[in-house]
């Protein structure tokens, strides 16, 4: 048993406990009231280049400790600002911070005019574009680009699929290449049980409403859990800021262009074409292993959405096997953008990954 407590320790723990009830009290009505709406990807940041919806933002900070500018390709499927959910928690403000130039590109919010954007699209129009902006910007000829989910299966499109992609380091987080492995998200469309024309609406776009409720059944307790864990932490106003902001961008899915939901469901899905290591976009072969890039397969061990064996076989893919790592990291699908474990391990691993394949700037002397 432990030992009774003393009276002024009794004291301090009453105290406590009464100032944790007010706090929930107070908290839980802001919240029921939606009152509590963080904003959301604040880093300071240019916009440096644009076509239709997609723009590419420069964030700003001090001259770079690295010559390599860090470019990052999100996601078609989820709102980019992940990577940038909080000031002190946001994953480009923390790789800002170790040195690099970090610009990311942003798909926007697709409409019925982006209906017809395949994968030929973004791997032939909009990532060569935004690439020759970053070199322009920083007057550097090689980049590292880090894909984020299906912007590192695009990542790895563009990096293999033109010769003058500049591309140093080619970093794959939590991209998918075995479509046989991720799971019940995916299964009824592979099966045939779901046809794909039935998720497209009159943009000709799969609707965000969809995606929204795809991602929710991967675990549709969680968010019982999610709750419960926040009525425990309802008295601590970081918690419950960075609960809120996590919600709101689970939320806040945008819709799926339809050609480009097309291509994923035929070949990823139902022919796992990516495990061929090849695939043919704009009418020729992109080949995998053509590129020259040091690339780097990070993976996390608790994703649900991109389960770790969905995105192994990258190892066996993707670049030249003399320059090939891979990087097994805790957490789930966002640890690579935000929440304690991001920080404590998957942010500052992938950082000095980079920095050590990367060039460092000279300094002058005495600086």
């Amino acid at each position: 048993m432990a030992p009774p407590l003393s009276p002024a320790d009794l004291l301090s723990q009453v105290n406590r406990d009464v100032e944790r009830s007010y706090l929930r009290a107070r908290n839980g009505l802001r919240y029921v009231r939606g009152r509590i709406r963080p904003k959301l990807g604040t880093t300071p940041k240019d916009i440096v280049w644009r076509r239709d919806k997609a723009q590419l933002w420069r964030y700003r900070s001090q001259p770079a400790r690295f010559a390599q500018p860090l470019l990052i390709v999100t996601s078609l499927v989820s709102r980019s600002y992940i990577l940038d959910l909080l000031p002190g928690s946001s994953a480009v403000e923390f790789l800002r911070d170790q040195g690099f130039d970090v610009f990311m590109l942003d798909w926007g919010i697709p409409d019925q005019l982006d209906a017809d954007n395949s994968f030929e699209t973004y791997v032939d129009e909009y990532l060569p574009r935004a690439v020759a902006a970053v070199r322009r910007e920083t007057g550097c000829e090689e980049l590292t680009i880090a894909g984020y989910c299906l912007g590192g299966v695009l990542s790895v499109l563009y990096a293999n699929g033109h010769e003058d992609a500049g591309v140093r380091n080619l970093v794959l987080m939590a991209t998918p290449v075995d479509f046989e492995e991720m799971g019940p998200m995916v299964a009824a469309l592979r099966e045939g049980r779901l046809d794909p024309e039935h998720l497209i609406d009159e943009t000709g776009n799969v609707p965000a409403e969809v995606l929204y409720r795809g991602f929710f059944m991967l675990a549709p307790t969680t968010i019982v859990a999610q709750r419960a864990t926040l009525l425990e932490n309802l008295w601590n106003d970081e918690f419950v800021r960075g609960f809120e902001a996590m919600a709101q961008w689970a939320r806040d899915q945008v819709p799926f262009p339809g050609a480009a939901f097309r291509e994923v469901v035929e070949l990823f899905v139902r022919r796992n074409a990516l495990m061929d290591g090849a695939l043919r976009v704009g009418g020729r072969e992109i080949d995998f292993a053509t590129t020259g890039a040091t690339v780097l397969n990070a993976m996390a061990d608790n994703d649900t959405v991109v389960p770790r064996a969905a995105a192994e076989p990258i190892g066996a893919l993707v670049g030249r096997p003399d320059r090939r790592h891979a990087l097994r990291l805790p957490g789930g699908h966002v640890t690579f953008g935000t929440g304690r474990s991001a920080f404590r391990h998957s942010l500052p691993s992938l950082a000095n990954w980079i920095a050590a394949h990367s060039d460092e700037r000279s300094r002058k002397r005495g600086s």
